[in-house]
């Protein structure tokens, strides 16, 4: 698989306390997104925002049914639904459901940061933990002409939930 042309993105794991805050950078180290963690009353929400600060989308878990699904929303509405479809020892896999009906999937060693996610038998993201030293950081690789605002929410959404099989 040519990864040229794709765009890569650096993400700190999740292991920090809700209501933190950090940055997702580009390969050159500068803050391109920021995610902002808020707990609400009876929901876990992430905003991804731009650098000046300006949402771009919302990334939803209810606290009652916490990390079996997320929402992705964009002005108020759902763009995506990510669900956990499964869990075994040697893989995990997540459904995605985009709206306008594109479905989306995540799988390989995702408690590892090493899965790809794709759509339509084409690979739109790869996440990898090998391109950093150590375990704190992961990187998200985007296909040209992909919607890279989703795909990290969706990267970000499942990190969040496959925290909880980690604890």
């Amino acid at each position: 698989m040519s990864m040229t042309g794709w765009t890569t993105y650096q993400l700190r794991r999740q292991i920090f306390s809700i209501g933190e805050d950090f940055w997702v950078q580009n390969t050159a180290g500068e803050n391109v997104y920021k995610v902002d963690g808020k707990v609400l009353v009876l929901t876990q929400t992430f905003a991804l925002q731009d650098a000046s600060g300006n949402e771009l989308a919302r990334m939803q878990a209810e606290m009652l049914t916490l990390r079996k699904t997320m929402d992705v929303k964009r002005d108020g509405q759902v763009v995506a639904v990510v669900k956990k479809a499964f869990f075994n020892i040697l893989s995990q896999h997540f459904d995605i459901d985009v709206s306008g009906g594109g479905v989306l999937e995540a799988q390989g060693d995702i408690l590892n940061h090493e899965f790809q996610i794709t759509g339509g038998g084409q690979v739109v993201a790869s996440v990898s933990r090998q391109w950093f030293v150590g375990d704190m950081f992961y990187g998200v690789t985007i296909a040209p002409g992909q919607d890279d605002v989703l795909l990290l929410c969706i990267a970000i959404c499942i990190d969040e939930m496959s925290e909880a099989d980690r604890r």
